[in-house]
């Protein structure tokens, strides 16, 4: 007996084979012929297959007849074929195991469906949704995507690390490690003395991996990190998480053409994988949350990039006749609603900006010779707006130093940086790809909290 996959077993060339199907009942329907329907599903696709179970089975009366949705059952028999339109198989059982029932009277995943914002109520148990489990087998497309993606051009996966001393925004907005007692904070000069804790001097949750991935790349070449991150960003809004996955590529001797043209070729890469592995998925989204999704991701897929500076990307917000929630000027920070008009309805297309203030940017961006702008990018999509921000990295150690004292850090603080800058230093750029956005831009989704399965938000670490 084959153990086999809902996937596989709904396939034409599985017809004739014996299997052993395990999963979680959809529904039951019982016939008036003495036999029932059961809609098995195991994750592995969106669709279920349609177990027959006849009355003739030894624990049909007592159990099989019984079943309720949510139940876990190992079923045996032999796949063929389907007389019922749109279903290529089905599975005529010679048993039916039951491992466990689920209480129709208390278990939250019922046919009927729910809220998405109830579903976070009950996020271990919401992967059994339709809705979420594509999302889980898209993100599971996507994260195998970016590996294949780099791996394919010579890049080294690498891991930096989760706890550090140094502040990559530079917005301040960190989670702090400690192993203090609270209600006891050893004190110094009316200030904490951090000598007494874990690392004998303050630490935090990485809000980024870049800063430690241009040390490697200044020594490897070519590599990317790809992990969580944490910002302490106090927002509820349905863009933001408190944990949420990048990528973050970095390349020795690559400027920033090079840079965008890397980054267009990945963002195309996801959108091309995610269309073609996972067309049921996909094909779902578009039906139940974003009519246009596929329409729109087709355009993306098959449209140049166009490369406009940030100063006349605001010549042009601002001759457009629209008004703005938030008024453009040069030197502001460009709004959602600013970014979805250049690339929705001014252009209409994907859309890389670049040459940005120097004041809207950290400390690591390159300076133009303008004195006024670095080499700074931002790849905006229809639908979304940004997606990635990367930059050509500042590889020299006079400038790098005074870019830190402007944004009131000490350079000290960073001697292991600095010292990419002293020792061989060389023109190197990276970006960074949030998991989750990208998410939103591929399925359609409204809501950040449910593309991860365990969102973490203000007040909200539950799971």
């Amino acid at each position: 007996m084959e153990r086999t996959t809902v996937a596989q077993a709904r396939r034409e060339e599985s017809i004739g084979k014996e299997v052993r199907l395990q999963g979680w009942i959809r529904t039951r329907r019982d016939s008036k012929g003495g036999f029932s329907f059961l809609e098995l599903n195991d994750g592995s696709s969106l669709g279920s297959v349609q177990i027959v179970a006849d009355g003739s089975l030894p624990n049909y009366e007592s159990e099989v007849k019984k079943l309720h949705v949510g139940a876990s059952v190992t079923v045996e028999g032999s796949v063929r074929q389907s007389p019922a339109k749109g279903q290529a198989t089905e599975v005529q059982a010679t048993k039916v195991a039951v491992h466990g029932d689920a209480d129709p009277e208390t278990y939250p995943i019922q046919k009927k469906g729910a809220t998405f914002e109830f579903l976070r109520t009950v996020a271990h148990l919401r992967p059994r949704t339709n809705t979420f489990g594509a999302v889980m087998r898209v993100r599971n497309c996507v994260s195998r995507s970016i590996h294949d993606f780099f791996q394919e051009r010579g890049f080294l996966y690498i891991h930096t690390p989760v706890i550090g001393s140094s502040d990559c925004e530079g917005a301040g907005q960190m989670f702090r490690v400690t192993t203090l007692d609270l209600n006891q904070v050893p004190q110094a000069e009316r200030a904490v003395d951090f000598t007494n804790d874990f690392f004998h001097c303050p630490t935090y949750l990485t809000v980024s991996g870049q800063l430690e991935a241009e040390t490697l790349a200044c020594a490897l070449g070519l590599v990317y990190t790809f992990g969580p991150t944490f910002r302490a960003e106090n927002s509820n809004t349905s863009r933001h998480l408190a944990e949420f996955w990048m990528v973050e590529p970095e390349m020795a001797f690559y400027d920033l053409s090079d840079n965008m043209s890397l980054a267009e070729a990945f963002l195309k890469r996801l959108v091309t994988d995610a269309l073609e592995r996972c067309p049921e998925d996909m094909q779902f989204f578009e039906e139940r949350i974003d009519k246009e999704l596929l329409t729109r991701l087709r355009h993306i897929r098959d449209s140049a990039f166009l490369r406009v500076p940030y100063t006349e990307a605001v010549e042009i917000l601002q001759k457009s006749g629209q008004t703005f929630e938030f008024p453009v000027t040069w030197g502001v920070d460009l709004q959602s609603e600013h970014e979805r008009f250049l690339t929705e309805e001014h252009f209409k297309s994907p859309v890389i900006l670049y040459d940005y203030p120097r004041t809207l940017k950290p400390f690591y961006m390159r300076l133009n010779d303008d004195g006024k702008t670095v080499r700074a990018m931002d790849v905006l999509v229809p639908g979304v707006g940004e997606i990635i921000g990367g930059s050509q990295r500042e590889e020299r150690l006079d400038v790098v130093e005074q870019r830190m004292r402007d944004q009131k850090l000490n350079p000290e603080d960073y001697r292991w940086y600095l010292d990419l800058r002293r020792y061989g230093t060389v023109p190197h750029s990276g970006f960074g790809l949030g998991l989750e956005r990208t998410l939103l831009f591929l399925t359609g989704m409204a809501n950040i909290r449910d593309v991860i399965p365990f969102p973490r938000t203000p007040g909200n670490a539950e799971f």
